[in-house]
């Protein structure tokens, strides 16, 4: 099964029910896979479950696909209450964090704009796209919600009443030395979220530079909101959210649940 095409549909999955590909999905299947009619595929739309269906060669250019048989439920989907809020930074790393927050299951991930945010200009549009291709390669059976671009006053403020924030905190108390000094620090990340299990929570990453020093005392000001630290050295902003989002999924993510 893991070696037939599996992609995202946005329509109803019933049986017998014919579906109309658009022109990348068709030229994917037809001319880059080179798929035969009848070939099978699997279909997901974040609200049917996962199905079989077959191809089939409609007018033009054009892929259609008529769902065969459902192979797994909506329902049997563990979904993790995760969401992710990080700083843009280049392109590329941008692109590379929402990829792999795909595929650590974060439900909704969120632009903030920060003081030091050097990266202002946010495609959703794209942070979408590359989001749909992870999961239709990771076999999750949802797409991730990727909401537009936040002061980091708004995004907070977005979230949802008692949501722990677990803030990524490599800075000390001391101003004027380098990264803060050595009092103030962060307690690890793994004791921390020993204590947060069970509970909805939303990672919070800076950009390169980090959070200046009025954001880190407003931060640290919050209720519900957790300073982590991810260990002795300062890590880039990528490497941050993804390891942030690792050990989550270790302490009070799905990991201890088998693949279906």
């Amino acid at each position: 099964m893991a070696t037939i095409p599996r992609l995202y549909v946005d329509a109803p999955l019933v049986a017998s029910g014919v579906i109309v590909l658009d022109d990348e999905q068709s030229n994917y299947l037809l001319r880059v896979l080179r798929l035969e009619d009848g070939a099978p595929v699997r279909l997901f739309n974040g609200r049917d479950g996962e199905w079989t269906a077959a191809v089939r060669k409609a007018s033009g250019k054009r892929a259609e696909v008529t769902p065969t048989g459902q192979i797994r439920t909506q329902d049997g989907q563990i979904r993790t209450d995760l969401t992710l809020l990080f700083a843009p930074v280049k392109k590329d790393q941008t692109d590379l964090i929402i990829e792999k927050a795909t595929e650590l299951g974060a439900a909704r991930m969120v632009p903030v704009l920060t003081e030091r945010t050097q990266t202002r200009t946010v495609r959703t549009d794209r942070f979408r796209k590359i989001a749909l291709e992870a999961a239709e390669q990771t076999e999750r059976l949802d797409l991730p919600e990727i909401l537009e671009a936040a002061t980091l006053d708004a995004a907070l403020d977005a979230l949802p009443e008692g949501m722990a924030v677990i803030f990524c905190d490599e800075a000390g108390d001391e101003a004027e030395a380098p990264w803060g000094g050595k009092t103030g620090r962060a307690r690890p990340m793994l004791e921390v979220l020993e204590g947060l299990k069970g509970r909805p929570a939303a990672i919070l990453t800076g950009p390169e530079g980090g959070f200046t020093p009025g954001e880190r005392a407003f931060l640290l000001s919050r209720a519900e909101t957790y300073p982590v630290s991810l260990g002795p050295r300062i890590l880039r902003a990528e490497t941050a959210a993804i390891s942030a989002m690792t050990l989550w999924q270790a302490v009070c993510g799905d990991w201890d649940q088998a693949g279906t």
